[in-house]
């Protein structure tokens, strides 16, 4: 059954972008064959913009994902996050930036079973070296968002698949990242937890003005969002 969500305006406010890609291209060698995995990407996403990525697999969706995070440099071309270009930037700078300003979503949520739901989120935290009072305050404030006030302390375990996704996203927004990036986050979720889902992320990208990318197959986060780009064979088409 699907739940239909009302469309959005594709009209954003003028806002910065948080995440630049100019002609962006991506080859990888298999002995004597080039191939090519991305070709001439042109992306910009500003803040306060919800933007979905739709595609075949074997398409380029995880590889410009990589590539936009900085896990993973173009064979010709540049990306910027915030302004800053990745392509100067060591590895080690480039994790910086990415615990700083960059926030993740899998379709998976990856929790640590064994941890609580506000443990789970800490984590993003403890990686910035936040005080453990600070830390403490600032993931309950994000599940309160996310709507787990009452599953703070219940261990990633005992949460439904829902609820397991909603501490990864408070996880993922906990420091107030300017960009967001999910990869099918209502993959492995009923109609109506995805549906939650997609309001919930709708809400959190109106309120606080971060950036979102969401790659998805469902039409329910389609219809959620700005705008679709779509990929084939590594062009937007």
């Amino acid at each position: 059954m699907q739940y239909p969500i009302q469309e959005q305006s594709n009209t954003v406010p003028q806002a910065q972008a948080v995440v630049e890609a100019r002609n962006v291209s991506r080859t990888f060698r298999s002995g004597d064959t080039v191939i090519q995995v991305l070709r001439d990407i042109n992306l910009t996403i500003q803040s306060g913009e919800f933007v979905t990525l739709q595609g075949r697999s074997g398409s380029g969706k995880s590889t410009l994902f990589n590539i936009l995070v900085g896990l993973d440099n173009p064979t010709q071309g540049e990306v910027a996050i915030l302004g800053q270009s990745l392509q100067p930037l060591n590895e080690a700078k480039r994790a910086t930036l990415r615990r700083e300003k960059v926030g993740l979503l899998f379709q998976n949520a990856h929790l640590v079973p064994v941890l609580t739901a506000r443990e789970n989120v800490e984590i993003a935290l403890r990686m910035l070296l936040v005080p453990a009072r600070e830390r403490s305050t600032l993931s309950q404030e994000v599940l309160e968002r996310v709507g787990l006030k009452d599953k703070m302390e219940h261990r990633g375990m005992e949460l439904s698949g829902g609820e397991q996704q909603r501490v990864a996203l408070a996880r993922a927004l906990v420091h107030r990242p300017r960009f967001l990036i999910a990869d099918e986050p209502t993959g492995n979720l009923d109609s109506m937890t995805a549906r939650n889902i997609i309001l919930l992320l709708r809400d959190i990208v109106t309120q606080t003005g971060v950036g979102l990318l969401v790659a998805t197959h469902d039409r329910n986060v389609v219809s959620a969002a700005h705008r679709t780009v779509n990929i084939h064979d590594g062009a937007l088409a």
